[in-house]
């Protein structure tokens, strides 16, 4: 409910609008007319949609609300890469990311404003958390970036991947209800599996997943490999160790079958060593995780983290591939516009 008092059109389901429709005596296929336009044609306002009568647009118009996200400013990386930062209807500030390659069209999404997980190493983790984005509001960041790939690249977007501000765990039901609408033939029909839900690592919200029986894929940014040194870098750690996290991984693949992948990012003289290299592999070969993402730092004001040297870097990698782990070496993207993992902070933005 918005601060007019107006409900928001999009909290309805089909069933809701039909409803609404029959109390103003109008047809049934009216409901589908304005469902087609809140979710395929991605209609702002009310009076867009021109195969309503005006007397109807009217009406919409007085008893509903139809708030959007809007870019407020966009930034373009020499990789390619294209930052966006949106605001809603309550003049909050959040950002989304479009990293191209020629294969695919990747979105990187947000599920908050702000967050209150506080990781050293994440630019978001100093900010605090505003609230929650509405499911319509995550929706609204991959039809505006959808649209963005189409006219920058000539190509629809082929992932979506919830690494943006916030924890998605936090946020269950607006990420869960975004997600439906994202892969509903009457949203934007894209596939479960082309999408992956990064958290850092709600044990007890991971075993909901399994339990709900989701069919999207599941990142666990795990950054360190015993819970001391976790704990020093991830508060979450305290409520949800490494043991429990494994618990709940296994628990989510036996009742989903769904990919699992680690995110492990490498900082200088803290988690680089072949010891930490060893512990990693430990954890590797308790869970059925198909990858293991080693990601390089990307530096923030507030942190004095530093990136381990190349050399540091190939050892460690060749470490993991000597002992038959599947890890891949994910090169930053869109570093110099701050877009990068880690990086997100509603900084001031060159349009």
């Amino acid at each position: 409910m918005l601060k007019t008092g107006k409900k928001n059109i999009r909290q309805l389901s089909l069933n809701e609008l039909e409803a609404y429709f029959e109390t103003l005596g109008e047809k049934k296929f009216r409901s589908k007319q304005v469902y087609e336009w809140l979710w395929q044609k991605h209609a702002h306002s009310f009076e867009a949609m021109t195969n309503l009568s005006k007397d109807l647009r009217t009406k919409l118009s007085d008893n509903f609300s139809l708030p959007a996200l809007t870019v407020d400013a966009t930034q373009y990386s020499a990789d390619g890469t294209i930052k966006s930062r949106f605001k809603t209807f309550d003049n909050h500030l959040v950002e989304g990311v479009l990293i191209p390659t020629d294969e695919r069209k990747t979105v990187c999404v947000s599920s908050q404003i702000g967050c209150s997980l506080s990781c050293k190493f994440c630019a978001t983790g100093y900010m605090d958390r505003k609230r929650n984005l509405e499911f319509d509001e995550i929706y609204d960041q991959v039809v505006l970036v959808n649209q963005q790939s189409e006219r920058v690249y000539d190509k629809k977007l082929t992932n979506i991947v919830f690494m943006g501000m916030g924890e998605p765990l936090l946020n269950y039901k607006n990420v869960l209800k975004a997600i439906e609408r994202i892969t509903s033939p009457d949203g934007l029909g894209m596939s479960p599996r082309r999408i992956t839900v990064s958290t850092a690592g709600v044990a007890k919200m991971i075993k909901q997943l399994g339990d709900d029986q989701v069919k999207f894929k599941l990142a666990l940014s795990l950054h360190a490999a015993n819970d001391q040194k976790r704990h020093e870098i991830m508060p979450i750690n305290d409520t949800n160790n490494i043991k429990a996290l494994i618990e709940a991984l296994n628990h989510f693949y036996k009742t989903t079958g769904n990919e699992i992948t680690f995110e492990y990012i490498l900082f200088r003289d803290f988690n680089d060593s072949l010891q930490d290299a060893d512990e990693l592999i430990r954890i590797y070969r308790q869970v059925p995780a198909d990858l293991i993402n080693i990601i390089e730092y990307n530096p923030i004001e507030n942190a004095a983290f530093v990136k381990p040297t190349e050399d540091t870097i190939q050892q460690f990698m060749n470490h993991l591939e000597r002992h038959r782990v599947n890890a891949r070496l994910r090169r930053s993207r869109g570093k110099d516009i701050d877009a990068a993992c880690g990086q997100l902070a509603n900084k001031d933005t060159q349009v």
